[in-house]
């Protein structure tokens, strides 16, 4: 076993060599990494052993793919090392955007622009950089220094002679936009096990924790990752012209309503081992008017984020209508104590609240017509540039039309792929790995003297909600009721969770996703990889 000085200088060696390659989501440099780091794995002489190829990647731009490299050793049992390689834009840094890609050039010269910087988080960035002790650059914290520790950490292995187990790494595209390169991977995975006699025990996803305090929050092993669904509503009114505004309901007023008992809304926040879920907000919010006119809106669209630990994607939805329930009511009663008695028309008496799945199968118990006519405005829209949610709202807003119903209602649905839950199953499998990241965490904080520990749940989406133990179960639920779903959602029924017990041990840093992004060197490149080694021998044997 090398020294540890040596371990960390491989490590840091490969996050600057992978850092300088540019892999922005949706670029072509991004299609172009794959193929740049398979040719970096195979020139490594540590690495002659292993078998390494890439698994294509379907839809995008450009042609993208995961790369595997599978290093055996003795016996069938195998751990999975994985992480994503795209990063987000570079613009961000300005003037010293030719540096990002390049940490040991960019670090004095960041910290040279902030020399006359006033406010808390470039004052923190400034005196972390002054230290010595964190190096910035685009996607060295999020996340290509945890995937060079897993490098470094197969190099290691390959020169240890009678190693029990195998080591496959697994990186992949796209984390940061729709996770394709991990809806890729997962279904792939049995096959590649059942192709070369593999048995898949385990597995450590190397992304990144923030940390804006001491790092002792981001000095953790996950044994879990939060999951993440957005639910939205479409909520239509009664339009009229604004002459005549008591004969109709604003749907905005609706809206306006929903949106502020929704925001933070404790009944859709979880907490696990003292670790809450960030809290429920609206992400978009509009009106379907095309342009100015004085008639109201005849419906608005509107989506929020919820994170979740454990709960359901049915409990969501049946949360999200309680809450807008209650505050449609009362929105209608105080519209009613305000209206003129003289006033022409008659308010509305209720309204109602349905999923969009159960609207669809009404379309298509009347005219079956109605069916084909929201696949092919689905097919259309999957076919463009528009995101997600924009998608949904199209398709909705067609269902909608369709089915001639009267407002006051609402639409319930989900208007994007889904992240589910994961965490450690009840398996013998799962229980090791959990032991084995439980022991690690004391093993190597114990000898560094640095609090080291675990977390019920991974705090941001990731990856492991596809190739981890996620419940494939809740899938057919937000099928029914994603409007793109099998148009711009592509999903391999059965297969497309990996099932794989899975813990993340990444680095910590701060600010990622900004120019401030910084990685803290000394428990990326010597830490981290002492806790993948530890949790590979622990499983492996």
């Amino acid at each position: 076993m090398p020294a540890p000085g040596c371990r960390a200088a491989a490590v840091r060696a490969w996050a600057l060599a992978l850092t300088g390659i540019p892999s922005v989501t949706g670029s072509r440099d991004e299609a172009d990494f794959a193929g740049r780091l398979a040719a970096l794995l195979r020139a490594s002489p540590a690495l002659a052993a292993a078998e390494i190829w890439t698994l294509p990647v379907p839809g995008g731009r450009f042609p993208r793919a995961c790369v595997a490299a599978l290093l055996r050793g003795d016996g069938r049992e195998t751990m999975i090392l994985t992480g994503h390689y795209d990063t987000v834009h570079t613009e961000d840094y300005g003037p010293l955007r030719p540096l990002a890609l390049d940490p040991e050039a960019l670090a004095p010269a960041l910290l040279a622009s902030l020399a006359g910087a006033t406010d808390a988080a470039s004052l923190a960035a400034r005196a972390d950089l002054a230290s010595g002790a964190f190096l910035p650059g685009r996607g060295l914290l999020d996340m290509k220094a945890g995937l060079a520790a897993a490098i470094a950490v197969m190099e290691e292995a390959a020169a240890t002679p009678g190693r029990r187990g195998n080591l496959l790494l697994l990186a992949v595209p796209d984390e940061e936009a729709n996770s394709a390169g991990a809806r890729a991977a997962a279904p792939a995975l049995a096959e590649i096990a059942a192709a070369r006699g593999l048995d898949l025990v385990g597995a450590v996803n190397l992304d990144s924790i923030g940390d804006p305090g001491d790092g002792s929050a981001g000095r953790r092993i996950a044994l879990g990752s939060v999951g993440k669904l957005l639910p939205f509503a479409l909520v239509v009114g009664r339009p009229a012209h604004a002459a005549d505004a008591y004969a109709g309901l604003g749907a905005c007023a609706l809206a306006g309503a929903i949106a502020a008992a929704m925001e933070w809304a404790p009944e859709l926040a979880e907490t696990t081992g003292g670790d809450p879920t960030p809290g429920v907000t609206l992400l978009g919010m509009r009106d379907t008017k095309a342009g100015y006119d004085v008639t109201m809106p005849a419906s608005v669209w509107m989506f929020w984020n919820v994170i979740c630990h454990r709960r359901r994607p049915e409990e969501v939805l049946a949360g999200v209508e309680t809450i807008l329930r209650r505050a449609v009511e009362e929105t209608l009663a105080s519209l009613a104590s305000r209206r003129p008695h003289a006033a022409r028309g008659s308010p509305p008496e209720g309204f109602a609240v349905l999923r969009y799945g159960d609207l669809v199968a009404e379309l298509a118990s009347r005219d079956p017509e109605a069916g084909a006519a929201i696949a092919a405005r689905a097919g259309e829209l999957a076919a463009g540039t528009l995101d997600l949610p924009e998608q949904c709202r199209r398709i909705a807003e067609l269902a909608w039309s369709l089915s001639a119903r009267p407002g006051p209602a609402v639409v319930l649905g989900f208007a994007s792929l889904p992240y589910l839950p994961c965490a450690l199953g009840a398996d013998p499998a799962a229980r090791r790995l959990e032991a084995a990241a439980r022991a690690t965490a004391a093993d190597v904080s114990r000898r560094h003297g640095v609090a080291i520990g675990t977390r019920p749940f991974f705090p941001g989406i990731s990856d492991m909600s596809y190739l981890g133990e996620a419940d494939a179960d809740a899938v057919p639920e937000i099928a029914r009721n994603t409007p793109c779903w099998g148009h711009a959602i592509a999903w391999r029924e059965g297969s497309a969770i990996g099932g794989v017990p899975i813990v993340n041990a990444g680095p910590w840093g701060r600010d990622y996703h900004t120019s401030l992004e910084r990685v803290d060197a000394g428990y990326a490149f010597a830490i981290v990889p002492e806790l993948l080694e530890g949790l590979i021998r622990r499983v492996l044997g």
